[in-house]
């Protein structure tokens, strides 16, 4: 056991402001110090008062040492970060202060990179003495905070013109107070964080601006460099951008600030104080935010973005009994506070998006959660750029999904319990049309902390809608992606096994093209664990990679003759549709395509493209029952494609090792009583079919080949892999999973989805303290109750669904590759619009909200604005004031909450 150092037990004990704390050994106040300050130097900073500035000479004399010494000593512990330095004087003479520990000395240690690497104690200091001494003051806090950390500051835009506001509320006001005199540094809470392995992908590069003397001394013991007016603007903006909270020192009264920080929640000391504690005042600004229900629209941008979990969606339309009534934080202005009412989950609570009463039954039922509202009604304006970029925050695809996508959100449109679901999926085509004219692709620009591009690379394997979405999400923030494709063109089951008359190539092209303009490396004909390895691929420096390499080989039934000639996979048989349309009389005779999913129906209307004289589509499920969707049932049945119901393969009948035909047993069940699938057949009820071609639609399996050679990576008994279910690491840490590869067989827009996710993890991942689920959105919706709506017929547009033209054939509608689907109108584009009944809207929590105006710059609606609401909030103290304001606050709280427990009597 290290022996005990009294000097620095004592320094500990002078500088901490816990009350009624005797600092021992096993307290921060002692171990955070003890790894980096010589006894030397703690009898200089014992000579020192906290916070009183003094001259080296002045230290000199009082500690006793000669004034080379003393000097020599105040410099290292500059450098080291437990004395800051100003020459706030009429002679402007240097002067060293002992800080408090936070804001101070604590967070200034961390700021020493190489320091806090190798003492990584000293980021556990930091956390502690942020958090100990505010444990039982912060209920007692009155708005303004005290004069005891660190105060919101609204994005100045925000603040409302109208409204009289006081000057400290700017930051323009303290920028020009201190002309000219900035530098900018790590973010010591980011790096404290990332030490702890507790970071949340928010990283501390140049984001904290000191002022003033700050600055100077940020840049001469290492922990900073000077920048311009200019570039100070730039590290602000940036930051409003990636929606971190703008936040000053709040000890020296209204007449000094030494730094203005750039705060994400998740890692935050200064934001912990309201949030932890569930104290608002601690920290919060003189604003407050509301929502324009009439205006907002529930696209969830403010939500994803606002710092203190205030705004959540929830439903704009009446329940039966009335508008909802939104619950509200407790406060502790009249109530006894302590652990039980503090939220020590806040950094993953603050993340959840929506009330329990839920929101649009749309945006919920999206795997991706797009924002329908939003973009529809965009769309009724005219804007279909804007629209086409806010579809794109959660989907880069929507041309390929307006093709293919199976419209989860139409089948729980509020509007479908009245006529008939918005034709949500035929807005959304129409506005992606804009990308397939090259002039009007949308180009995301970078947006990521530090506004350059990250070194890490990533490799993307597979290039379907998985991984081309992880791909564009990945290098939108800045990182060199690289696409390994096995085939000769990007695209995947996309390309390769969607045929033309449901997703035409050109549209696939059009949105690869957006990827490669921005930057994405296509490498195809490059087969990964053939012709390059995982291995191989770290050596070349790739630092993350992402399997999405779909599930495209499909599955054998386990029947007699299976393997006849003329019997064969209907992925294997899209693909060479795909590679080769001009094959009009591939197929000969008659054909059965067996399978009851989208893929038969697409394989069965290829069938008939392909010279086939019939087609006839046996499956297992009922009408009913089918998981195809009904529009591409009457779309094959349009085609003169036989459907055939409730029959199961028992043998494919072969002569001379050809088949001949199929001979079917009756199905008379599929799932058993617990949902599960477990198919029961009338063996004696049979049916013999000839044929000369059995395409297999019944399922897909993921051919991994030597992929995962070398790997900790493991699989599943039906073949995917396995990874966890939020971050999809799988078992080798540099490796995520997602799409097909994770969930088996599912629809472009899941795979879409995941691929965003995975975005998310890969860039937490390759940069070492970050974990990758501590305050990440898990992407969770609720819908509102449909049963428990109060709808009039006069507060809507009466409007029938609009139904799109088709487009003149050629030839035979049957027989041509091309997709005679058409687009809306613009006019009919408005009309359908118009027929949305706007469910969802933000509601801000006013006891939550601190004010920092960053949900204003994310709403595209102008449908949330600040309002100064607590003109209280912005009184500035000085440390050593803090009793003043925080004694009389605390007395009337005292008697509020004595009486706050009394009945009123009666009257």
């Amino acid at each position: 056991m290290a022996e005990q150092r009294e000097l620095i037990l004592k320094l500990g004990q002078k500088i901490t402001d816990r009350i009624g704390v005797k600092v021992t050994t096993e307290d921060p106040e002692y171990w955070g110090l003890a790894g980096v300050i010589t006894d030397e130097m703690a009898e200089v900073a014992l000579s020192m008062k906290v916070r009183v500035p003094a001259t080296a000479e002045e230290i000199s004399a009082k500690c006793g040492k000669p004034l080379e010494e003393t000097e020599r000593l105040l410099q290292e512990m500059s450098v080291i970060g437990l004395l800051e330095y100003n020459w706030e004087n009429k002679d402007r003479k240097k002067q060293y202060v002992l800080p408090m520990f936070v804001p101070g000395c604590a967070e200034f240690m961390v700021m020493n990179k190489e320091q806090v690497e190798k003492h990584t104690e000293i980021a556990d200091f930091f956390e502690q003495m942020a958090r100990l001494p505010l444990e039982k003051v912060t209920p007692m806090v009155p708005p303004g905070g005290a004069g005891i950390g660190m105060h919101v500051i609204p994005v100045e835009k925000a603040i409302p013109t109208e409204q009289k506001s006081a000057s400290v509320e700017h930051i323009s006001y303290w920028l020009n107070k201190y002309k000219d005199k900035y530098a900018v540094g790590a973010c010591s809470c980011r790096r404290q964080q990332r030490i702890r392995g507790e970071g949340t992908g928010d990283l501390e590069e140049d984001l904290c601006v000191g002022v003033g003397d700050m600055a100077d001394y940020l840049v001469e013991t290492g922990k900073g460099r000077y920048v311009d007016i200019d570039e100070v603007m730039e590290i602000l903006e940036r930051a409003e951008d990636n929606g971190y909270v703008h936040q000053i020192t709040n000890i020296d009264g209204e007449e000094k600030i030494f730094a203005i920080c750039n705060c994400a929640v998740g890692v935050c000391n200064g934001l912990r104080t309201s949030q932890l504690f569930n104290t608002p005042n601690m920290s919060r600004s003189a604003y407050i935010a509301s929502v324009t229900t009439e205006d907002c629209v529930a696209c969830g941008r403010c939500v994803e973005y606002c710092p203190s979990g205030a705004a959540k969606l929830g439903q704009k339309l009446c329940s039966k009994d009335g508008p909802i009534q939104y619950p509200k934080q407790e406060l502790p202005d009249r109530s006894k506070w302590g652990p039980e009412k503090w939220s020590p989950d806040y950094r993953d609570a603050n993340q959840i998006n929506c009330y329990d009463t839920g929101t649009s039954p749309c945006k919920t039922a999206c795997p991706a959660h797009l924002p329908i509202q939003g973009y529809i009604k965009m769309a009724a304006q005219g804007k279909y750029m804007d629209a086409l970029k806010l579809i794109k925050t959660e989907n880069p695809f929507p041309a390929v999904c307006g093709a293919i996508c199976n419209r989860k959100c139409e089948d729980e449109c509020t509007r479908g319990d009245i006529d008939q679901a918005v034709a949500i999926d035929e807005i959304k085509k129409f506005i992606a049309e804009q990308e397939l004219k090259a002039e009007n692709r949308y180009i995301p620009p970078m947006l990521n902390h530090i506004n350059k591009p990250f070194s890490e690379k990533i490799a993307i394997i597979g290039s379907g809608p998985a991984g081309m979405s992880a791909a564009f999400y990945l290098k939108k923030k800045g990182y060199p992606v690289t696409v390994f494709e096995k085939e000769k063109r990007p695209g995947g089951m996309l390309m390769n096994g969607i045929p033309s008359f449901r997703l035409e190539k050109d549209v696939i092209d059009a949105e690869i093209d957006v990827l490669r303009q921005m930057g994405v490396d296509f490498k195809c004909g490059v087969e990964i664990g053939k012709d390059k390895t995982i291995a191989q691929l770290r050596e070349e420096g790739y630092k993350a990679f992402y399997m999405a390499i779909g599930a495209q080989s499909g599955r054998s039934i386990g029947v007699p003759g299976e393997d006849a000639d003329g019997v064969q996979s209907g992925i294997d048989f899209l693909r060479k549709v795909n590679l080769d349309e001009g094959m009009k009389e591939h197929l000969a005779g008659k054909t059965i395509v067996i399978g009851g999913g989208n893929v038969a129906m697409d394989v069965a209307r290829a069938a008939v493209r392909t010279g086939s004289e019939s087609v006839s589509l046996f499956c297992l499920e009922s009408v009913e029952e089918m998981p195809a969707d009904q529009g591409e049932i009457e779309e094959a049945t349009g085609e003169a494609v036989s459907i055939n119901p409730s029959w199961g393969p028992k043998e494919i009948l072969t002569k001379d090792g050809k088949v001949t035909g199929v001979v079917f047993k009756k199905c008379v069940s599929v799932f058993d009583d617990e949902g599960r699938f477990s198919p029961r057949y009338d063996e004696s009820d049979t049916l013999t079919v000839d044929c000369d071609n059995v395409l297999l639609s019944v399922g897909q399996s993921v051919l991994w080949g030597d992929i995962l050679e070398g790997t900790k990576a493991q699989l599943n008994p039906n073949g995917t892999i396995k990874a966890d279910p939020v971050t999809y690491q799988t078992g080798e840490p540099d490796i995520f999973a997602g799409g097909d590869v994770y969930t088996g067989p599912k629809f472009a827009i899941d795979a879409i989805a995941a691929g965003k996710e995975a975005s998310v993890s890969i860039h937490r991942f390759v940069h070492p303290g970050q974990s990758l689920t501590i305050g990440r959105n898990l992407r969770q919706f609720v819908a509102l109750d449909k049963e428990n709506l109060d709808i009039q017929s006069d507060s809507y547009d009466n409007g029938k669904r609009q139904v799109p033209a088709k487009k003149a054939a050629d030839t035979d509608p049957a027989k041509t590759f091309r997709d005679l689907r058409s687009t809306f109108t613009e006019e009919q584009v408005k009309k359908e619009a118009d027929r949305c009944l706007g469910c969802g809207a933000t509601v801000v929590d006013p006891n939550k909200c601190i004010g920092c105006g960053i949900c204003t710059t994310k709403c595209e609606f102008d449908a949330i604005h600040l309002s100064r609401d607590l003109p209280a909030a912005s009184n500035m103290y000085k440390a050593e004031d803090k009793l003043k304001a925080i004694l009389p606050y605390a007395a009337k709280r005292a008697i509020k909450i004595k009486f706050s427990g009394k009945k009123q009597p009666q009257g």
